[in-house]
């Protein structure tokens, strides 16, 4: 059964040593495709414009559950690993439309930018 996409924002904000110089960004990237690959899939993206939310990483429900009525869920702020550890737990039960949102992670939910 097909799984997850990742998108993980790596632009100007995101990823940045600048901004957040505290963050090991790609080990971020690196633990996130040891953990969720190959049963999910994790891609990058240039800027998703949510810049005042960086780190930003969006998770869209396996092509059944998008079927079914679920959609992309927005996380910012995932600057933490601990934070990243909880939503890899949550994409690998099912993420969205296959398995609730934990309360932890509720805290990280961001709204998408409007065009």
């Amino acid at each position: 059964m097909p799984g997850c996409t990742l998108t993980v924002c790596r632009d100007c904000c995101c990823g940045s040593l600048r901004k957040h110089p505290g963050v090991d960004h790609d080990g971020q990237l690196d633990n996130l495709r040891a953990a969720l690959e190959p049963a999910h899939r994790i891609r990058t993206s240039l800027c998703l414009d949510a810049c005042s939310q960086s780190n930003v990483i969006v998770v869209h429900p396996a092509p059944p559950a998008r079927r079914a009525g679920a959609r992309p869920v927005w996380f910012g702020l995932m600057l933490d690993d601990a934070v990243v550890d909880d939503l890899v737990a949550w994409v690998v039960a099912g993420g969205p439309g296959r398995h609730p949102l934990p309360a932890v992670l509720e805290l990280s939910v961001i709204q998408p930018p409007t065009a």
